[in-house]
């Protein structure tokens, strides 16, 4: 496993929460990098310009929005935007961030 440059799109206090889980990656989120105004398309543009390997948001609709066959960032979907549910999932969120292809796209599915 490397060390991963992840960008989050989410909720905010969920973005901050994910960071206790991936601390031996690089997790930045959206707004901090003054992206959270960017729609899916320009935000994807953003993050592989400032080599992010990974992009990870609760935005279900971003596949049928975008086409990733031509992208380098992966990206992770989190099935729920509900933290205990995440939390309580967290295993599943470290192991897809730590084996994520380049250029994929991921759903995890949160119980």
């Amino acid at each position: 496993m490397h060390q991963r440059k992840c960008a989050s799109f989410s909720i905010k206090a969920l973005q901050a929460l994910l960071r206790r889980f991936l601390m031996q990656h690089e997790v930045v989120t959206a707004y901090e990098r003054g992206w959270a105004l960017l729609s899916n398309g320009r935000l994807l543009d953003a993050a592989e310009t400032d080599g992010f390997d990974l992009l990870v948001t609760t935005d279900a609709n971003i596949r049928y929005q975008q086409n990733f066959t031509a992208r380098r960032i992966a990206v992770i979907v989190l099935t729920t935007t509900s933290w205990p549910r995440i939390q309580r999932a967290a295993d599943l969120v470290v192991q897809a961030v730590d084996s994520v292809p380049p250029g994929s796209y991921s759903e995890i599915t949160i119980p």
